[in-house]
């Protein structure tokens, strides 16, 4: 609580938050779009060699991984075209910005890798309760198959790791989507194996298992993307740093009605209600609140801030109509 108190106290006196120069930005936002790129053109080198493999060894579970590596192609694509909506603002039709697109772009995407766990579950138990053909793999397909999901899960291990040293949203949403990757690509490549050497069901019982892991860790991300789409309020820690620089911002603010602070997209919108004498000037009054919201923005976390001036706090919250619904 004092560090932040600290922070703020920082911005009250120098009027910024010491931090990465413009040219640090510019090089930070260059490095998140070669993540980007990198990752995607390794998921569709990657794709490639999971299709051979696929066709090599016929295993359903390879297949189920293969198709994962395909909704990485489409994941790659959503991700990217949020974040090209995001650098293209359009004050006009998009007057409070688009930054809903990042968590929106994801939610579109947890819910298409939830569906294909559902579809392969479904194929897997289609596959144990048939009558179909044992599970046959030569000694020359399991060292390709080996060897390509190998190579694939060390690949993405490394773009794991890579995409991890950055805080863009985005980025890490690429990092999660490569150690899911990881995790599959193990599943599939010993479902495989244990299907050849110990007995038939353990492959589809190996899809199913990486379905339901699909399921689990896209259901997460879809709950945590809904929070921030609904407007979930923020942390009290993070409301009693706004309060704190709300009091210190000038002498004459007498009390503080009302801090509200509520996911909008990966950024807060905050609401302020200050009380200032009854007799000061307009004018005065006037630059003392557009003053803080210009701080209140200055802060990282926030995409815009409002502040609504008052000269008495007895009156009911404002909005009162919406909060007794």
């Amino acid at each position: 609580m004092l560090e932040g108190f600290s922070e703020m106290d920082a911005l009250a006196e120098r009027g910024f938050i010491p931090g990465m120069s413009k040219e640090e930005r510019e090089r930070l936002a260059r490095s998140e779009t070669l993540a980007i790129r990198i990752s995607n053109i390794a998921n569709m080198v990657l794709f490639a060699t999971k299709v051979y493999a696929s066709m090599r060894s016929g295993s359903l579970a390879i297949i189920a991984s293969t198709l994962d590596s395909l909704l990485d192609l489409l994941s790659g694509f959503i991700l990217w075209f949020t974040a090209f909506s995001m650098s293209t603002p359009n004050p006009y039709q998009y007057p409070i910005g688009k930054k809903r697109m990042q968590p929106l772009g994801i939610l579109v995407f947890a819910s298409v890798m939830a569906t294909l766990g559902l579809q392969i579950i479904l194929e897997s138990v289609r596959t144990m309760v048939s009558n179909e053909d044992e599970f046959n793999l030569t000694n020359e397909q399991e060292r390709w198959v080996v060897g390509i999901m190998l190579g694939v899960t060390l690949t993405k291990l490394v773009l794991m790791f890579y995409c991890r040293t950055f805080t863009n949203e985005i980025v890490k949403a690429y990092a999660q989507d490569h150690f899911f990757d990881v995790i599959t690509n193990i599943i599939g490549l010993v479902a495989v194996l244990l299907a050849k050497y110990i007995d038939d069901w353990m492959d589809p019982v190996g899809a199913i298992i990486l379905a339901l892991y699909t399921i689990r860790t896209w259901s997460m991300t879809v709950l945590e993307n809904v929070n921030s789409l609904v407007g979930r309020s923020a942390a009290p820690e993070y409301l009693q740093k706004l309060t704190y620089l709300c009091w210190n911002h000038h002498k004459a603010i007498k009390n503080i009605d009302t801090v509200r602070a509520y996911t909008f997209g990966s950024h807060y919108f905050v609401e302020v209600d200050i009380v200032l004498p009854a007799n000061m000037a307009l004018q005065e009054a006037h630059d003392i609140g557009e003053s803080l919201q210009e701080k209140l923005e200055l802060l990282p976390d926030i995409e815009r801030a409002f502040v609504h001036l008052d000269y008495e706090f007895s009156h009911k919250p404002e909005h009162a109509q919406a909060h007794a619904l």
